[in-house]
């Protein structure tokens, strides 16, 4: 019933406004037999006298005002949804819903945004953290526009460009046998205790596969959700644990550069395969693809990564 009614409520509303259906039929444009019509199916539909007839003029029924307080807040309701659109569209003004994960919201994406901003000042962002899978079912439900994420996702459905590579270091508390050391064999963390993220996350998976690796599968005593906590766990003398480098130093433990296997992470942007974007999008996407090889800047390379390898 209500696609039926939908289109024509705003008719119902000009007549009930102009109280004569030939001035309403001029204001919208429309011929005046179609707009009698389209009353007259309406009251059809319903199964309820909306206007008194009297000649060329019209007045409400008791349930005609009822309906008509209904209809203009739909009306009103789908004008407002209207104008949010256009405005998230608007080239100068529009939004961005941009997802990544919780490790580079500190320092990484407000750099981005910062940047981004300044030539595309009055661009607005919605964004999300999370991680990468709950983030690619958000894209595929249509709540963001794009997202970075690691691994970058294989599917058929998405687009994904990689745009940097960040090394991870063995995190391991300050008082370890390992903490005077620079470099270090993830096989020599063998018979440690891990912590790490939670099963369902990307940082997780690569982890667990570096382990492998190295010929052993991780101890793993603590879960987490969020890196920095990790951190507070190891610098506790609760375990170790592979992360990506901090924005800020984190006291109590030491950061150590893993030789072997090559340990880092592939970071990515994806967006739906054939969704159309709106210019601001359209924007920060070519923003990002721009920022290729240096997404990361000084946070994703630790000094000591940059070093020829040697072995410990």
């Amino acid at each position: 019933m209500g696609l039926l009614l939908a289109p024509r409520l705003s008719y119902f509303a000009a007549v009930a406004r102009h109280e004569h259906v030939t001035r309403a039929a001029q204001d919208l444009g429309v011929p005046q037999s179609t707009l009698s019509r389209a009353m007259v199916r309406l009251e059809a539909d319903l199964g309820v006298a909306l206007f008194a007839r009297r000649g060329r003029t019209v007045a409400l029924t008791p349930a005609g005002r009822s309906f008509l307080a209904a209809a203009e807040r739909a009306l009103a309701e789908v004008e407002r949804a209207a104008d949010t659109v256009r405005a998230d569209a608007d080239p100068a003004a529009g939004r961005v819903a941009f997802g990544f994960l919780h490790t580079m919201g500190s320092e990484t994406v407000p750099a981005l945004i910062r940047a981004f901003r300044v030539d595309h000042p009055k661009v607005r962002f919605t964004l999300v953290q999370n991680y990468g899978e709950a983030m690619i079912e958000r894209l595929r439900a249509g709540e963001l526009d794009l997202c970075l994420t690691s691994p970058v996702p294989d599917a058929p459905d998405l687009v994904t460009r990689r745009l940097d590579e960040q090394r991870l270091r063995l995190v391991v508390p300050d008082e370890h046998r390992l903490a005077r050391r620079k470099r270090v064999r993830l096989a020599e963390a063998a018979d440690e205790a891990f912590v790490t993220l939670e099963a369902n996350y990307g940082l997780r998976r690569i982890t667990d596969a570096l382990c492998a690796e190295a010929g052993f599968t991780p101890r793993v005593a603590f879960e987490g959700e969020e890196a920095e906590t990790l951190r507070g766990l190891v610098a506790a003398g609760l375990g170790v644990a592979l992360l990506p480098p901090p924005a800020v130093p984190r006291p109590g433990v030491v950061e150590l550069t893993v030789t072997a296997p090559r340990a880092a992470r592939e970071i990515g942007v994806a967006w739906l395969d054939g969704h159309p974007d709106t210019q601001p999008v359209a924007a920060f996407k070519r923003f990002l693809l721009s920022r290729r090889g240096r997404l990361l800047g000084e946070h994703g390379m630790h000094p000591a990564d940059q070093s020829p390898r040697e072995e410990p």
